[in-house]
């Protein structure tokens, strides 16, 4: 019985599974949720209300702090939030918001995109799905309609025409392939495109197996300081959809990263590719405490404990880092911890119930230990098959956001004393591990949380004493250079970074290259350079092919007045729908308002400028053309982010006396701002 997918429906958790072919079995399942009153007398009425309409059970409530005396409501989070009004909150709820085909999961021990023999941590699951990619070349944004699809299969075919011929010979391709998987970039948009015109038509939809879809709905939420936007879905039954160009979880870890998160999560795949690794994560540990008979809260009710002005400083201070010198280095090594912060809250037994109580075995470190252990299973394994580098990035992703969910407000099993609590032992590994290196006779030359870049010999040495001492893997990288840039004050950035790594590859964090707003004519531009500066295994060899990467350098400015507007394009997420002063996010709104695009804050927007002083952009797929200026000016500035390789650690940026930088000009320095 592997299963492919899962929903709660007519009162009960429908599983599609496969043997062979797709079946679905329903299972009556109505489970209750758990209230706790601290005060009983004051709620004698509401009890016995309870236990006359909803069948109210008294019973133990186990959660991590020790057991409750309550009851057990057979109603759903409607009747949950009139007990909190009715009880002006002097209450404790549990399990109400807990997916119920996710709880009847882990209340069954069994999981999904697995067999019921299988082992939930096993990297090497196996799997035998049939999938089909579709593509719909028609913009989403601008077009209801669906003229130009093409199906990928054991071969490739072509639809084209009116919609309604292109999704009839559509809809009749998926019942006859009749996919496990469907892989869609967009399909979240749509989805709901395709059913109205299907609806229109009077044809038959056929991407679910039984007809049935689950509405997800479009919200816009802060997290991690920015904001974010979730579109709204169209779930199938019984068949895994995923949107390839919206899913994170698809884009880091590809199908065998979605089954994984699947199967750590208790989450149909479905959803396991729709959700960011915060909820993956938060959705792991809920799905372990149920498996456990653990409670999960409904609402936090452990509250910042009271402590002195002083103590507070000294605990809230977040990660440590050492500053760099700006400048290029030559034999670098950079020691990196795997999992640092995982591994902390394992090693130190931190969880909401042991910061008063230190001796008990926490639930989080209990939780996390597994995943951790497989994290540096699959860290090993995908160095010798690539199979297994898109399931670690998911679990590296995972466990990174397990560390900020501690200090989540609302997270189900988080206390911000934890947070500060592995932040504070994260300092002292780092300054230990700078100490160590400083005593082995190498010179510290960056350090970031959880890596340190030195420079010196016998850096076997100095990985075993490091790892020793902090009971922490750690994995090395040579560097054969590594540049440090500057940041506009002459101080070094603590992100970024590049440099060429010994097995003639190029690392790099921060510069355009990287970023995901860099339009792709520069982003080609500095993706060449690197190239050839990869091929220099010295200081003295990178000098020498300053002339060649200068001269794409002095081809890309030729070249820019005569470039496709489309690779001019800049991709921002944008944080709100007005703003108080002129700015080119503001511009690339009001665009996308006066073509009638529909916008909201979060949402990742694409456009190109047309006119930087005058503030006038233009959304992606309607530019014709561009500011010659203003991409001018950013092509300097990643210019500049690779010329300063060549002026011996100075915040030069003119080393061609032919080629004039535009970015010392006030008008451009205007435009670059903007």
């Amino acid at each position: 019985m592997w299963i492919v997918d899962s929903a709660y429906r007519n009162g009960g958790v429908d599983l599609w599974t496969k043997d062979g072919a797709v079946t679905k079995v329903h299972h009556e399942y109505n489970p209750p949720f758990l209230v706790h009153f601290p005060d009983l007398h004051a709620h004698h009425e509401l009890i016995g209300t309870l236990e006359e309409r909803y069948r109210a059970e008294e019973c133990t409530i186990r959660t991590i702090f020790g057991d409750l005396q309550g009851y057990s409501v057979y109603a759903g989070r409607d009747v949950a939030e009139a007990i909190e009004q009715q009880a002006k909150f002097d209450v404790q709820l549990f399990n109400v918001d807990v997916r119920r085909d996710q709880r009847f999961m882990a209340e069954h021990r069994i999981f999904p995109c697995g067999g019921e023999t299988d082992d939930r941590f096993s990297p090497e699951f196996s799997y035998s799905l049939n999938s089909i990619e579709i593509i719909v070349h028609n913009n989403p944004s601008l077009s209801p309609l669906c003229s130009d699809v093409e199906i990928i299969h054991e071969h490739t075919e072509q639809l084209t025409g009116q919609t309604r011929e292109v999704l009839e010979d559509l809809f009749l391709l998926v019942e006859s392939l009749d996919p496990d998987v469907i892989l869609m970039p967009d399909a979240d948009t749509w989805m709901p495109k395709i059913r109205k015109q299907a609806q229109k038509h009077g044809l038959g939809m056929p991407f679910s197996r039984n007809g049935k879809y689950r509405q997800m709905d479009s919200r816009s939420y802060w997290s991690y300081g920015r904001m974010e936007h979730k579109g709204s879905a169209l779930i199938p039954d019984g068949r895994i959809l995923i949107d390839t160009e919206q899913s994170f979880v698809y884009q880091e870890g590809g199908l065998d990263g979605v089954l994984m998160a699947a199967r750590l999560s208790g989450l149909s795949p479905n959803l396991s590719s729709r959700f960011t690794p915060g909820t993956l994560i938060s959705s792991y540990e809920i799905y372990d405490a149920v498996k456990q008979g653990i409670a999960v809260p409904f609402r936090k009710s452990d509250p910042e404990m009271i402590r002195h002005v002083a103590a507070l400083r000294a605990a809230d201070r977040g990660g440590m880092m050492f500053q760099p010198a700006p400048g290029i280095y030559e034999k670098v090594e950079e020691i990196d911890f795997t999992s640092m912060y995982p591994t902390i809250i394992v090693h130190s037994n931190l969880s909401p119930e042991t910061i008063e109580h230190p001796e008990r075995q926490g639930f989080l470190p209990a939780a996390l230990k597994p995943l951790l252990e497989l994290r540096i299973n699959t860290k090993r394994l995908k160095k010798t098959n690539p199979r297994f580098t898109g399931i670690d990035s998911i679990l590296k992703w995972m466990l990174v956001t397990c560390f900020g969910y501690t200090g989540y407000k609302n997270a189900k099993f988080g206390r911000i004393e934890v947070h500060e609590g592995i932040t504070g032992r994260s300092r002292d590994i780092l300054i230990c591990t700078k100490n160590i290196a400083e005593e082995l006779g190498f010179i510290v030359l960056h350090g970031i949380v959880d890596c340190l870049w030195v420079q010196g010999s016998a850096v076997g040495m100095l990985k075993q004493r490091v790892e020793k001492e902090s009971g922490i893997p750690t994995e090395i990288d040579h560097f054969d250079w590594i540049v440090f840039e500057p940041m506009n004050d002459g101080f070094g950035a603590y992100n970024r970074y590049f440099g060429r790594l010994a097995d003639g590859s190029i690392k790099a964090r921060g510069i355009a290259a990287r970023r995901h707003d860099t339009p792709e004519f520069i982003r080609l531009m500095q993706g060449r350079m690197l190239e050839v500066m990869a091929t220099a295994r010295s200081i003295a060899e990178l000098n020498d092919k300053k002339e060649e990467i200068g001269n794409i350098f002095r081809e890309t400015i030729k070249s820019l007045p005569a470039a496709d507007p489309r690779t001019m394009i800049i991709n921002r997420r944008i944080s709100r729908l007005t703003y108080a002063h002129r700015c080119i996010e503001d511009a690339a709104v009001r665009a996308y308002r006066k073509h009638g695009i529909e916008i909201a804050p979060g949402m990742k927007i694409k456009y190109v400028v047309t006119d930087a002083r005058r503030y006038q952009v233009s959304p992606a797929w309607y530019a014709d053309s561009f500011d010659l200026p203003f991409y001018r000016g950013l092509i300097d500035k990643a210019w500049t982010e690779i010329s300063f390789s060549f002026t011996g650690g100075k915040s030069e940026v003119k080393i061609f006396d032919d080629v004039p930088v535009l970015s010392s000009s006030a008008e451009n320095r205007v435009n670059i701002r903007a």
